[in-house]
């Protein structure tokens, strides 16, 4: 991204950034890898078209998995992102013209003036559906869009100054979109815009399809439902039957965090953006130990918290670890996953030297390490 785009004082912190590069003296490590175990009881956490779990072939086994899209979803809308982060999030909808509409009707536009207004506005952020669909699917955008709070409050404030001149939007202020953006959600997972790629953001996370360490056989639960009114005199047979499908595993998780891209993505937080930069990342590594996806969980009550998580910090190339399970884990799979995941990266800097300059184990099953040193360490600069 060019410089064009930065602030003044951003400019000067790059220009200082890269000085001290050259003197050896890194202001932080650029990449946070994170590689995580996490066993799962009998669930259905992601499911495919069919309603089955989700499956990879991994060695020529059949293995369970969760797709990135599942994970960064789940994380992205849990209550421990939320909290962290503080309320400093996207929104990703095709319906942000509804919220527009509301306001211009509320404040006395005519329906089909507002309507006309929505569409106009609605379609800074992607184009707008054909006006022969039915309201209120003609006030939405085709695609999904991220739009931050910034370009939310821009969009609003405008909608309230056309309630209040009664006048339609000129084309200056329909453009509401913005380089500078405060979303924490945003800036480590990136947007694409079909609108106008110039305001895309490049996602500093990257997260791979997380799969069972262990070959798997998807399971037919088939269970019966009992109407509660019927007293069995006429109609002894249940109410409902059905089958749903599950199966269960160890699953092996691969993150990894561009610090500094987040960082930059952060730009639009001004002075703020190194303490959300912080509680970005902590309040993902906990999502990551601790949220899973919210697939049949009613049914089958899956919460799990990862226990072990290798965390490693440094500017070399990233690498996944996802080698040590190539050849599926049997036995007593809680350790010998864990065995073949450290070994796996300790041949890995034997053969290439080290792939990070220091790391931090959190091993539930042997008690090493605390949650609340893995954030200290994954921070740190």
């Amino acid at each position: 991204m060019g410089f064009a785009v930065l602030s003044s004082k951003r400019y000067v912190l790059i220009i200082k950034r890269i000085k001290q590069k050259k003197k050896g003296d890194l202001e932080m490590k650029k990449f946070l890898q994170i590689h995580v175990l996490t066993s799962y009881p009998p669930a259905n956490l992601n499911r495919d078209d069919l309603g089955r779990p989700k499956t990879a072939i991994v060695g020529g086994t059949t293995r369970l998995r969760v797709s990135s899209q599942s994970l960064k979803r789940a994380w992205r809308t849990s209550n421990i992102f939320e909290q962290k982060i503080g309320g400093i999030n996207g929104i990703r909808t095709k319906r942000f013209g509804e919220t527009i509409y509301k306001t211009l009707v509320a404040g006395g536009v005519k329906e089909k003036l507002a309507l006309d207004w929505t569409r106009s506005i609605a379609g800074s952020f992607g184009a707008i559906k054909s006006d022969k669909e039915k309201f209120p699917n003609n006030l939405q955008i085709e695609q999904l869009a991220f739009i931050s709070p910034e370009e939310q409050k821009a969009a609003l404030d405008l909608a309230n100054e056309l309630v209040e001149k009664q006048q339609a939007p000129t084309e200056s202020q329909l453009k509401l979109l913005r380089a500078n953006n405060s979303a924490a959600d945003m800036a480590l997972f990136g947007r694409m815009l079909a609108k106008d790629p110039s305001y895309n953001i490049e996602a500093s996370v990257q997260v791979a399809h997380a799969f069972s360490v262990q070959k798997i056989v998807v399971e037919d639960d088939f269970f019966t439902a009992v109407d509660d009114l019927n007293e069995g005199m006429e109609d002894q047979g249940a109410g409902h039957m059905g089958d749903t499908e599950f199966a269960s595993g160890i699953f092996y998780t691969y993150i990894n965090i561009d610090r500094e891209l987040l960082l930059e993505n952060l730009r639009g937080c001004g002075d703020q953006a190194p303490s959300v930069w912080k509680n970005a990342i902590e309040g993902l590594v906990e999502c990551i130990a601790k949220v899973a996806p919210t697939g049949k969980q009613n049914s089958f009550g899956s919460r799990a918290y990862a226990h072990y998580i290798l965390a490693e910090l440094g500017d070399q190339q990233p690498r996944t670890l996802s080698l040590a399970f190539i050849k599926d884990v049997g036995g007593d799979i809680i350790q010998e996953s864990i065995q073949k995941l450290e070994g796996t990266k300790d041949r890995m800097d034997k053969s290439y030297g080290p792939c990070s300059d220091e790391s931090f184990v959190l091993n539930v099953i042997s008690g090493k390490g605390s949650f609340s040193e893995l954030l200290q360490f994954c921070v740190k600069e």
